[in-house]
């Protein structure tokens, strides 16, 4: 099982909806708590309401008595109060069960320039949250934010590595190893860059030429996580991770005006051969 603790996308192609559909689609169950509602189109984010801090808390507490998730994802939070609630129950549930896999990706801007965290929130998520985290997965931009460490270019790998040692350095606590994947789809040749506060491991990408590339950030924490509850080893995850995005990405088409979202379902198109998986014998079916 994994958990989404993020904001609700009307387009479904970011947000907990999107990552229902990826954890999906990665073998793993999804469950998920919302913190926000988005006011959004495929044109770009008009803004957000935060979801009360006192019904989240109810609904993680309450989720969470009941199931222990292999792995919780967290995206958007937006405020302080957000932020708050999800590292008191998150702390607690660490407390039954010390093994779950927490995967932060920090949300701070939409891709049209609509802050989605406010200054207080952002700067109590590193303090409260980073602890808890076991992996953490910026963007060139929120890395920047978050370290002062500006990345350009790939031809300056030292930027990105600097980079991932600065956010690394930020998730000291609770003993678990911890782990930085630093996403680089921003860079003229996309990088992503593994650090595990030792090594530096490098996955190379190729830019996929598609118009329809809203909520790859989320899809890729979203992916990574299932992978982890499904027991891969941390590297592992992550290559599935990018190769399930990438075809997602590929096969993605418009829904409305603007840019849409991934195929996050594109295995359901595929044929049984094309998955290595024999047909399902003929089955007849009477209805009374």
């Amino acid at each position: 099982m994994v958990l989404t603790i993020a904001g609700f996308d009307p387009t479904s192609g970011a947000g907990v909806t999107a990552d229902i559909k990826t954890i999906s689609a990665n073998q793993a169950y999804g469950l998920a708590c919302v913190t926000a509602l988005t006011v959004q189109n495929t044109l770009g984010t008009r803004g957000f309401r935060a979801i009360p801090a006192g019904v989240l808390e109810e609904q993680l507490e309450f989720l969470l008595e009941d199931v222990s998730p292999r792995a919780i994802k967290i995206g958007m939070l937006g405020g302080k109060d957000t932020v708050e609630v999800v590292a008191r129950q998150l702390s607690r549930q660490l407390e039954r069960n010390p093994a779950p896999w927490i995967v932060l990706d920090p949300i701070h801007t939409s891709t049209n320039g609509v802050r989605l965290s406010d200054d207080t929130g952002w700067a109590h998520m590193r303090k409260r949250l980073f602890p808890l985290v076991t992996v953490l997965t910026p963007n060139i931009p929120e890395a920047a934010l978050l370290t002062g460490v500006p990345v350009e270019s790939i031809a300056k790998p030292s930027d990105m590595e600097k980079a991932c040692a600065a956010l690394h350095a930020m998730l000291a606590g609770n003993g678990s190893p911890k782990f930085v994947v630093l996403k680089g789809g921003h860079l003229d040749r996309p990088l992503d860059l593994l650090y595990d506060g030792s090594k530096f491991t490098p996955f190379p990408g190729d830019r996929v030429r598609n118009g329809n590339t809203h909520g790859t950030g989320c899809t890729f924490s979203a992916a990574l996580a299932a992978n982890l509850a499904c027991g891969k080893q941390v590297a592992d995850a992550v290559v599935m991770a990018k190769a399930y995005l990438t075809a997602a990405l590929k096969q993605a088409y418009p829904i409305g005006q603007g840019g849409g979202g991934l195929n996050h379902l594109y295995r359901l198109q595929e044929s049984p051969t094309s998955r290595n998986v024999d047909p399902a014998p003929h089955t007849e079916f009477t209805t009374r």
